[in-house]
Protein backbone atom coordinates (compact mmCIF):
# COMPACT_ATOMS: atom_id res chain seq x y z
CA UNK A 1 0.00 0.00 0.00
CA UNK A 2 2.76 2.25 0.95
CA UNK A 3 4.46 1.41 -2.28
CA UNK A 4 1.40 2.44 -4.19
CA UNK A 5 1.13 5.68 -2.26
CA UNK A 6 4.82 6.37 -2.94
CA UNK A 7 4.38 5.73 -6.61
CA UNK A 8 1.29 7.91 -6.59
CA UNK A 9 3.14 10.73 -4.90
CA UNK A 10 6.01 10.27 -7.38
CA UNK A 11 3.56 10.36 -10.24
CA UNK A 12 1.95 13.49 -8.80
CA UNK A 13 5.33 15.10 -8.48
CA UNK A 14 6.13 14.21 -12.06
CA UNK A 15 2.77 15.55 -13.18
CA UNK A 16 3.36 18.72 -11.18
CA UNK A 17 6.78 19.15 -12.69
CA UNK A 18 5.43 18.56 -16.18
CA UNK A 19 2.54 20.91 -15.58
CA UNK A 20 4.78 23.48 -13.99
CA UNK A 21 7.78 23.43 -16.26
CA UNK A 22 6.90 21.55 -19.44
CA UNK A 23 3.29 22.36 -20.25
CA UNK A 24 3.70 26.21 -20.36
CA UNK A 25 6.56 26.21 -22.92
CA UNK A 26 4.76 23.56 -24.97
CA UNK A 27 1.56 25.55 -24.83
CA UNK A 28 3.44 28.72 -25.80
CA UNK A 29 5.12 26.91 -28.67
CA UNK A 30 1.83 25.52 -29.88
CA UNK A 31 0.30 28.98 -29.66
CA UNK A 32 3.13 30.34 -31.78
CA UNK A 33 2.71 27.54 -34.26
CA UNK A 34 -1.00 28.25 -34.47
CA UNK A 35 -0.31 31.97 -34.96
CA UNK A 36 2.21 31.16 -37.68
CA UNK A 37 -0.27 28.89 -39.43
CA UNK A 38 -2.99 31.53 -39.22
CA UNK A 39 -0.52 34.15 -40.59
CA UNK A 40 0.52 31.84 -43.41
CA UNK A 41 -3.12 31.18 -44.22
CA UNK A 42 -3.82 34.94 -44.28
CA UNK A 43 -0.79 35.58 -46.49
CA UNK A 44 -1.81 32.74 -48.77
CA UNK A 45 -5.25 34.25 -49.10
CA UNK A 46 -3.71 37.69 -49.84
CA UNK A 47 -1.35 36.11 -52.42
CA UNK A 48 -4.31 34.33 -54.02
CA UNK A 49 -6.15 37.63 -54.16
CA UNK A 50 -3.11 39.40 -55.67
CA UNK A 51 -2.68 36.55 -58.14
CA UNK A 52 -6.27 36.95 -59.18
CA UNK A 53 -5.76 40.69 -59.58
CA UNK A 54 -2.56 40.07 -61.59
CA UNK A 55 -4.39 37.61 -63.81
CA UNK A 56 -7.03 40.23 -64.42
CA UNK A 57 -4.43 42.90 -65.17
CA UNK A 58 -2.54 40.49 -67.45
CA UNK A 59 -5.69 39.67 -69.33
CA UNK A 60 -6.43 43.34 -69.70
CA UNK A 61 -2.84 44.03 -70.88
CA UNK A 62 -3.04 41.19 -73.37
CA UNK A 63 -6.24 42.60 -74.72
CA UNK A 64 -4.74 46.09 -74.97
CA UNK A 65 -1.55 44.70 -76.59
CA UNK A 66 -3.60 42.85 -79.15
CA UNK A 67 -5.53 46.03 -79.89
CA UNK A 68 -2.27 48.06 -80.11
CA UNK A 69 -0.67 45.42 -82.31
CA UNK A 70 -3.63 45.57 -84.63
CA UNK A 71 -3.37 49.35 -84.74
CA UNK A 72 0.43 49.32 -85.33
CA UNK A 73 0.03 46.67 -87.99
CA UNK A 74 -2.48 48.82 -89.77
CA UNK A 75 -0.29 51.91 -89.55
CA UNK A 76 2.76 49.91 -90.70
CA UNK A 77 0.82 48.64 -93.68
CA UNK A 78 -0.16 52.21 -94.58
CA UNK A 79 3.44 53.45 -94.07
CA UNK A 80 4.85 50.67 -96.19
CA UNK A 81 2.48 51.53 -98.99
CA UNK A 82 3.44 55.21 -98.72
CA UNK A 83 7.18 54.39 -98.62
CA UNK A 84 6.89 52.14 -101.63
CA UNK A 85 5.17 54.94 -103.49
CA UNK A 86 7.85 57.47 -102.47
CA UNK A 87 10.69 55.13 -103.39
CA UNK A 88 9.17 54.50 -106.77
CA UNK A 89 8.88 58.23 -107.34
CA UNK A 90 12.47 58.87 -106.13
CA UNK A 91 13.76 56.03 -108.26
CA UNK A 92 12.22 57.67 -111.29
CA UNK A 93 13.78 61.04 -110.43
CA UNK A 94 17.20 59.46 -109.70
CA UNK A 95 17.07 57.54 -112.95
CA UNK A 96 16.45 60.78 -114.85
CA UNK A 97 19.30 62.49 -112.93
CA UNK A 98 21.72 59.68 -113.65
CA UNK A 99 20.71 59.74 -117.28
CA UNK A 100 21.37 63.50 -117.49
CA UNK A 101 24.61 63.17 -115.52
CA UNK A 102 25.75 60.37 -117.76
CA UNK A 103 25.10 62.52 -120.81
CA UNK A 104 27.07 65.39 -119.24
CA UNK A 105 29.92 63.04 -118.32
CA UNK A 106 30.04 61.71 -121.85
CA UNK A 107 30.16 65.29 -123.16
CA UNK A 108 32.94 66.23 -120.70
CA UNK A 109 34.95 63.18 -121.63
CA UNK A 110 34.49 64.04 -125.28
CA UNK A 111 35.67 67.61 -124.69
CA UNK A 112 38.61 66.39 -122.59
CA UNK A 113 39.61 63.94 -125.27
CA UNK A 114 39.44 66.69 -127.90
CA UNK A 115 41.52 68.98 -125.66
CA UNK A 116 44.11 66.26 -125.07
CA UNK A 117 44.30 65.59 -128.77
CA UNK A 118 44.78 69.30 -129.44
CA UNK A 119 47.44 69.56 -126.75
CA UNK A 120 49.21 66.49 -128.02
CA UNK A 121 49.13 67.72 -131.60
CA UNK A 122 50.18 71.22 -130.50
CA UNK A 123 53.08 69.95 -128.42
CA UNK A 124 54.15 67.61 -131.14
CA UNK A 125 54.00 70.48 -133.65
CA UNK A 126 56.06 72.74 -131.38
CA UNK A 127 58.61 69.98 -130.75
CA UNK A 128 58.91 69.32 -134.46
CA UNK A 129 59.24 73.03 -135.08
CA UNK A 130 61.95 73.23 -132.41
CA UNK A 131 63.85 70.38 -134.03
CA UNK A 132 63.59 72.04 -137.44
CA UNK A 133 64.71 75.39 -135.98
CA UNK A 134 67.67 73.81 -134.19
CA UNK A 135 68.65 72.03 -137.36
CA UNK A 136 68.31 75.27 -139.32
CA UNK A 137 70.27 77.50 -136.94
CA UNK A 138 73.08 74.95 -136.72
CA UNK A 139 74.32 76.58 -139.91
CA UNK A 140 76.40 79.69 -139.02
CA UNK A 141 74.92 81.69 -141.89
CA UNK A 142 71.37 80.87 -140.78
CA UNK A 143 72.31 81.75 -137.21
CA UNK A 144 73.67 85.12 -138.31
CA UNK A 145 70.51 85.67 -140.36
CA UNK A 146 68.35 85.31 -137.25
CA UNK A 147 70.38 88.04 -135.56
CA UNK A 148 70.12 90.28 -138.61
CA UNK A 149 66.35 89.81 -138.75
CA UNK A 150 66.06 90.75 -135.09
CA UNK A 151 68.19 93.84 -135.68
CA UNK A 152 65.86 94.78 -138.53
CA UNK A 153 62.91 94.47 -136.14
CA UNK A 154 64.79 96.49 -133.54
CA UNK A 155 65.38 99.18 -136.13
CA UNK A 156 61.61 99.67 -136.37
CA UNK A 157 61.25 100.40 -132.65
CA UNK A 158 60.46 103.98 -131.77
CA UNK A 159 62.92 105.82 -129.48
CA UNK A 160 62.06 105.13 -125.83
CA UNK A 161 61.46 107.96 -123.39
CA UNK A 162 62.11 105.75 -120.35
CA UNK A 163 64.64 106.99 -117.79
CA UNK A 164 67.05 104.18 -117.11
CA UNK A 165 68.55 103.62 -113.68
CA UNK A 166 70.99 100.94 -112.63
CA UNK A 167 72.89 99.95 -109.54
CA UNK A 168 72.26 101.49 -106.14
CA UNK A 169 70.34 104.55 -107.34
CA UNK A 170 67.60 102.40 -108.87
CA UNK A 171 66.71 101.11 -105.40
CA UNK A 172 66.61 104.50 -103.64
CA UNK A 173 63.52 106.43 -102.64
CA UNK A 174 63.07 110.13 -103.41
CA UNK A 175 64.89 111.68 -100.43
CA UNK A 176 67.87 109.33 -100.66
CA UNK A 177 68.06 109.79 -104.43
CA UNK A 178 68.38 113.56 -104.04
CA UNK A 179 71.03 113.06 -101.34
CA UNK A 180 72.81 110.58 -103.59
CA UNK A 181 72.94 113.09 -106.45
CA UNK A 182 74.23 115.89 -104.18
CA UNK A 183 76.91 113.60 -102.77
CA UNK A 184 78.03 112.53 -106.24
CA UNK A 185 78.34 116.16 -107.36
CA UNK A 186 80.38 116.97 -104.26
CA UNK A 187 82.65 114.03 -105.04
CA UNK A 188 83.28 115.30 -108.55
CA UNK A 189 84.37 118.64 -107.12
CA UNK A 190 86.52 117.17 -104.33
CA UNK A 191 88.19 114.45 -106.40
CA UNK A 192 88.53 116.46 -109.59
CA UNK A 193 92.20 117.36 -109.08
CA UNK A 194 93.35 114.55 -106.80
CA UNK A 195 96.25 112.38 -108.04
CA UNK A 196 96.10 108.62 -108.12
CA UNK A 197 97.65 108.34 -104.65
CA UNK A 198 95.09 110.76 -103.20
CA UNK A 199 92.22 108.84 -104.80
CA UNK A 200 93.58 105.56 -103.43
CA UNK A 201 93.70 107.05 -99.93
CA UNK A 202 90.23 108.51 -100.36
CA UNK A 203 88.84 105.12 -101.44
CA UNK A 204 90.51 103.32 -98.54
CA UNK A 205 89.28 105.82 -95.94
CA UNK A 206 85.73 105.84 -97.29
CA UNK A 207 85.73 102.03 -97.33
CA UNK A 208 86.91 102.00 -93.71
CA UNK A 209 84.13 104.45 -92.81
CA UNK A 210 81.60 102.03 -94.28
CA UNK A 211 82.93 99.35 -91.94
CA UNK A 212 82.62 101.71 -88.96
CA UNK A 213 79.05 102.69 -89.86
CA UNK A 214 78.00 99.07 -90.26
CA UNK A 215 79.61 98.09 -86.96
CA UNK A 216 78.16 101.10 -85.08
CA UNK A 217 74.44 101.33 -85.92
CA UNK A 218 73.87 103.86 -83.12
CA UNK A 219 76.35 106.24 -84.74
CA UNK A 220 74.68 105.73 -88.14
CA UNK A 221 71.29 106.46 -86.59
CA UNK A 222 72.55 109.76 -85.13
CA UNK A 223 74.19 110.78 -88.41
CA UNK A 224 70.98 110.13 -90.39
CA UNK A 225 68.49 111.47 -87.84
CA UNK A 226 65.65 113.42 -89.47
CA UNK A 227 66.00 116.89 -87.95
CA UNK A 228 66.75 120.40 -89.14
CA UNK A 229 70.01 120.69 -87.18
CA UNK A 230 72.46 119.38 -89.78
CA UNK A 231 75.20 121.51 -88.18
CA UNK A 232 75.02 119.30 -85.08
CA UNK A 233 75.68 116.22 -87.21
CA UNK A 234 78.56 117.98 -88.95
CA UNK A 235 80.08 118.88 -85.55
CA UNK A 236 79.71 115.25 -84.50
CA UNK A 237 81.57 114.13 -87.62
CA UNK A 238 84.35 116.67 -86.99
CA UNK A 239 84.68 115.57 -83.37
CA UNK A 240 84.88 111.89 -84.28
CA UNK A 241 86.93 111.90 -87.49
CA UNK A 242 88.88 115.17 -87.69
CA UNK A 243 92.59 114.37 -87.75
CA UNK A 244 91.87 110.67 -88.37
CA UNK A 245 90.99 110.92 -92.05
CA UNK A 246 92.08 113.13 -94.90
CA UNK A 247 90.40 116.52 -95.28
CA UNK A 248 88.88 115.46 -98.60
CA UNK A 249 87.28 112.43 -96.93
CA UNK A 250 86.03 114.59 -94.09
CA UNK A 251 84.50 117.09 -96.52
CA UNK A 252 82.56 114.36 -98.30
CA UNK A 253 81.39 112.96 -94.98
CA UNK A 254 80.17 116.42 -93.89
CA UNK A 255 78.19 116.68 -97.12
CA UNK A 256 76.72 113.20 -96.60
CA UNK A 257 75.43 113.89 -93.08
CA UNK A 258 73.98 117.23 -94.20
CA UNK A 259 71.61 115.44 -96.58
CA UNK A 260 68.25 113.85 -95.78
CA UNK A 261 68.20 110.07 -96.26
CA UNK A 262 65.16 107.84 -96.52
CA UNK A 263 66.91 105.03 -94.64
CA UNK A 264 70.11 104.47 -92.69
CA UNK A 265 71.17 101.78 -95.17
CA UNK A 266 70.96 104.35 -97.99
CA UNK A 267 73.42 106.57 -96.16
CA UNK A 268 75.92 103.69 -95.88
CA UNK A 269 75.35 102.84 -99.56
CA UNK A 270 76.11 106.46 -100.41
CA UNK A 271 79.49 106.36 -98.62
CA UNK A 272 80.33 103.04 -100.26
CA UNK A 273 79.36 104.52 -103.62
CA UNK A 274 81.92 107.29 -103.12
CA UNK A 275 84.62 104.72 -102.33
CA UNK A 276 83.85 103.00 -105.63
CA UNK A 277 83.87 106.29 -107.49
CA UNK A 278 87.31 107.08 -106.08
CA UNK A 279 88.78 103.88 -107.52
CA UNK A 280 86.98 104.40 -110.84
CA UNK A 281 88.33 107.96 -110.95
CA UNK A 282 91.81 106.55 -110.38
CA UNK A 283 91.28 104.13 -113.28
CA UNK A 284 90.16 107.10 -115.41
CA UNK A 285 93.28 109.20 -114.79
CA UNK A 286 95.45 106.11 -115.34
CA UNK A 287 93.61 105.45 -118.64
CA UNK A 288 92.46 102.02 -117.48
CA UNK A 289 88.69 102.49 -117.60
CA UNK A 290 88.08 100.16 -120.54
CA UNK A 291 90.28 97.48 -119.00
CA UNK A 292 88.54 97.78 -115.62
CA UNK A 293 85.09 97.54 -117.23
CA UNK A 294 86.10 94.50 -119.25
CA UNK A 295 87.58 92.75 -116.19
CA UNK A 296 84.53 93.46 -114.05
CA UNK A 297 82.12 92.12 -116.66
CA UNK A 298 84.36 89.09 -117.20
CA UNK A 299 84.33 88.37 -113.47
CA UNK A 300 80.55 88.76 -113.48
CA UNK A 301 80.32 86.08 -116.17
CA UNK A 302 82.52 83.82 -114.03
CA UNK A 303 80.02 84.17 -111.17
CA UNK A 304 77.10 83.47 -113.54
CA UNK A 305 78.80 80.26 -114.64
CA UNK A 306 79.65 79.21 -111.05
CA UNK A 307 76.58 79.42 -108.77
CA UNK A 308 78.50 77.64 -106.01
CA UNK A 309 81.19 80.32 -106.05
CA UNK A 310 78.51 83.01 -105.85
CA UNK A 311 76.95 81.26 -102.86
CA UNK A 312 80.30 81.02 -101.04
CA UNK A 313 81.14 84.69 -101.61
CA UNK A 314 77.64 85.68 -100.47
CA UNK A 315 77.66 83.51 -97.32
CA UNK A 316 77.53 85.99 -94.43
CA UNK A 317 77.87 83.19 -91.88
CA UNK A 318 81.53 82.60 -92.86
CA UNK A 319 84.38 84.93 -91.80
CA UNK A 320 85.10 87.79 -94.17
CA UNK A 321 88.83 86.96 -94.33
CA UNK A 322 88.00 83.54 -95.75
CA UNK A 323 85.71 84.99 -98.42
CA UNK A 324 88.33 87.59 -99.41
CA UNK A 325 90.98 84.85 -99.64
CA UNK A 326 88.67 82.85 -101.92
CA UNK A 327 88.02 86.00 -103.98
CA UNK A 328 91.76 86.59 -104.40
CA UNK A 329 92.24 83.06 -105.75
CA UNK A 330 89.43 83.51 -108.26
CA UNK A 331 90.67 86.97 -109.24
CA UNK A 332 94.13 85.59 -109.95
CA UNK A 333 92.70 82.79 -112.09
CA UNK A 334 90.36 85.14 -113.97
CA UNK A 335 93.12 87.58 -114.92
CA UNK A 336 91.69 90.45 -112.87
CA UNK A 337 94.16 92.85 -111.27
CA UNK A 338 94.80 96.46 -110.25
CA UNK A 339 91.79 98.73 -109.83
CA UNK A 340 89.27 96.04 -110.82
CA UNK A 341 90.63 93.70 -108.15
CA UNK A 342 90.49 96.49 -105.54
CA UNK A 343 86.88 97.26 -106.49
CA UNK A 344 85.92 93.60 -106.18
CA UNK A 345 87.56 93.24 -102.76
CA UNK A 346 85.81 96.40 -101.62
CA UNK A 347 82.44 95.19 -102.94
CA UNK A 348 82.63 91.65 -101.49
CA UNK A 349 83.90 93.07 -98.21
CA UNK A 350 80.83 95.29 -97.84
CA UNK A 351 78.06 92.92 -98.96
CA UNK A 352 74.95 93.66 -96.89
CA UNK A 353 72.09 91.42 -97.92
CA UNK A 354 72.65 91.32 -101.68
CA UNK A 355 74.20 88.44 -103.62
CA UNK A 356 77.79 88.68 -104.83
CA UNK A 357 76.88 88.35 -108.53
CA UNK A 358 74.27 91.14 -108.29
CA UNK A 359 76.73 93.44 -106.49
CA UNK A 360 79.41 92.81 -109.14
CA UNK A 361 76.96 93.58 -111.95
CA UNK A 362 76.01 96.83 -110.20
CA UNK A 363 79.70 97.65 -109.90
CA UNK A 364 80.34 96.98 -113.59
CA UNK A 365 77.34 99.06 -114.63
CA UNK A 366 78.54 101.91 -112.40
CA UNK A 367 81.87 101.84 -114.23
CA UNK A 368 80.05 102.20 -117.54
CA UNK A 369 77.59 104.82 -116.22
CA UNK A 370 80.48 107.07 -115.14
CA UNK A 371 81.14 107.62 -118.82
CA UNK A 372 77.51 108.53 -119.49
CA UNK A 373 76.73 105.13 -120.96
CA UNK A 374 74.20 102.45 -120.10
CA UNK A 375 74.88 98.73 -120.21
CA UNK A 376 73.01 96.33 -122.46
CA UNK A 377 73.35 92.69 -121.37
CA UNK A 378 72.92 90.67 -124.56
CA UNK A 379 72.44 86.92 -124.82
CA UNK A 380 73.14 85.28 -128.17
CA UNK A 381 73.60 81.70 -129.36
CA UNK A 382 76.99 82.53 -130.89
CA UNK A 383 79.39 85.43 -130.91
CA UNK A 384 78.35 88.47 -132.96
CA UNK A 385 80.33 89.84 -135.83
CA UNK A 386 81.90 93.27 -135.49
CA UNK A 387 79.28 94.65 -137.87
CA UNK A 388 76.45 93.18 -135.82
CA UNK A 389 77.94 94.54 -132.59
CA UNK A 390 78.30 97.99 -134.11
CA UNK A 391 74.76 97.99 -135.49
CA UNK A 392 73.30 96.74 -132.21
CA UNK A 393 75.12 99.44 -130.26
CA UNK A 394 73.91 102.12 -132.68
CA UNK A 395 70.29 100.91 -132.53
CA UNK A 396 70.24 100.74 -128.73
CA UNK A 397 71.84 104.17 -128.48
CA UNK A 398 69.14 105.54 -130.75
CA UNK A 399 66.38 103.83 -128.77
CA UNK A 400 67.54 104.86 -125.30
CA UNK A 401 69.08 108.22 -126.09
CA UNK A 402 72.35 107.30 -124.35
CA UNK A 403 75.56 105.66 -125.46
CA UNK A 404 75.19 101.93 -124.87
CA UNK A 405 77.91 99.49 -123.87
CA UNK A 406 77.10 96.00 -125.17
CA UNK A 407 78.09 93.09 -122.91
CA UNK A 408 77.63 89.83 -124.79
CA UNK A 409 76.99 86.48 -123.12
CA UNK A 410 77.08 83.50 -125.46
CA UNK A 411 74.31 81.05 -124.54
CA UNK A 412 73.53 78.24 -127.01
CA UNK A 413 70.10 77.81 -125.36
CA UNK A 414 69.02 81.06 -127.03
CA UNK A 415 69.03 79.13 -130.38
CA UNK A 416 68.86 82.31 -132.46
CA UNK A 417 68.10 86.02 -132.37
CA UNK A 418 69.00 88.10 -129.31
CA UNK A 419 67.76 88.67 -125.76
CA UNK A 420 68.63 92.16 -124.48
CA UNK A 421 68.37 93.53 -120.94
CA UNK A 422 68.92 97.26 -120.35
CA UNK A 423 68.28 98.31 -116.77
CA UNK A 424 64.87 96.88 -115.91
CA UNK A 425 63.76 96.60 -119.55
CA UNK A 426 63.93 93.35 -121.49
CA UNK A 427 63.77 93.04 -125.26
CA UNK A 428 63.55 89.32 -125.94
CA UNK A 429 63.76 88.45 -129.62
CA UNK A 430 65.33 85.04 -129.13
CA UNK A 431 64.02 81.99 -130.94
CA UNK A 432 63.99 80.08 -127.63
CA UNK A 433 61.57 82.58 -126.12
CA UNK A 434 59.30 82.40 -129.16
CA UNK A 435 59.18 78.61 -128.95
CA UNK A 436 58.44 78.89 -125.23
CA UNK A 437 55.65 81.34 -125.98
CA UNK A 438 54.23 78.92 -128.52
CA UNK A 439 54.15 76.20 -125.87
CA UNK A 440 52.37 78.41 -123.37
CA UNK A 441 49.76 79.41 -125.94
CA UNK A 442 48.70 75.85 -126.63
CA UNK A 443 44.99 75.23 -125.82
CA UNK A 444 44.28 74.09 -122.31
Amino acid sequence: MSTFIGQLIGFAVIVFILWRYVVPPVRTLMQKQQDAVRTALAESAEAARKLADADAIHAKAVAEAEAEAARVTGEARQDSERIVSQLQEQAGVEAERLKAQGAQQVQLMRQQLIRQLRQGLGQESVEKAAELVKSHVADPDAQAATVDRFLDELDQMAPSSVVLETGVSARLRAASRAAFDALTKEFDEVAGNLPAEGLTRLADELSSLVGVLVAEPTLTRHLTAHNDDSDAKVRLVDRLFSGKVDEHTLKLLRTAVSQRWSAEADFIDGIEHLARLALLKRADIEDQVDEVEEQLFRFGRVLDAEPRLTALLSDYTTPLDGRIALLDKVIEGAGVDGTAAALLRQTIGHLRGERADEAVIDLAELAVARRGEVVAHVRAATDLTDAQRARLGELLTRIYGHPVSVQLNVDPEVLGGLAITVGDEVIDGSIASRLAAARTQLPD
